[in-house]
Formats: structure tokens, C-alpha cells, sequence
């Protein structure tokens, strides 16, 4: 199954984790483009980050240890520096 990422958007993949011994308890991704992009769900291994890096777009894991409130402030901080105004 796929969704579209819409332009200078950021969602967080969380409940589309579906292995038990997946090393990340989270995904923030953030598209920085001005195209919209298919995103594969659900996550089922590690190769997932790096394939959909390779499309354009920012992964960033959240492990167990992570305080993911700050780090999915931090992607839409930097996203915000870079939306276009009229987005």
C-alpha cells in the first residue's frame, strides 16, 4: 500500500511499523520538495529508510531513547525555514 506526501510536509510513521524487532520506535519523514511523493506502508525493515532516502525525502528514526516531541519540532522547525509562503 502507498500514500502521497504532499509538498513541504511532514507526517510520522509510528503505527505503520509493523516488525516486532524493528530498532526504531518511530519515523518522523519530511518532505523538503516541491513534488509530491509516494511513501510505501507499511515499514517492515530497516531497508525502508534508506530506499526513501534515495527518493528525495528526510527519515529521521526516533529510537526508544529519543524524546520524539523534540525531534518532530526540530523537522518542522527546518521545514518551516523552507515552505514556500503560499503552502
Amino acid at each position: 500500500m502507498k500514500f502521497v506526501m504532499r509538498p513541504y510536509h511532514i507526517v510520522s510513521l509510528g503505527g505503520y511499523i509493523v516488525e516486532w524487532d524493528f530498532p526504531y520506535r518511530n519515523l518522523i519523514v519530511v518532505n523538503k520538495t516541491s513534488e509530491p511523493i509516494k511513501v510505501e506502508i507499511p515499514v517492515f525493515h530497516e531497508e525502508w529508510i534508506s530506499e526513501h532516502r534515495e527518493l528525495g525525502l528526510d527519515v529521521i528514526p526516533v529510537s526508544r531513547e529519543d524524546n520524539y516531541l523534540r525531534m518532530w519540532k526540530k523537522a518542522h522547525a527546518e521545514l518551516d525555514k523552507i515552505r514556500p509562503k503560499n503552502e
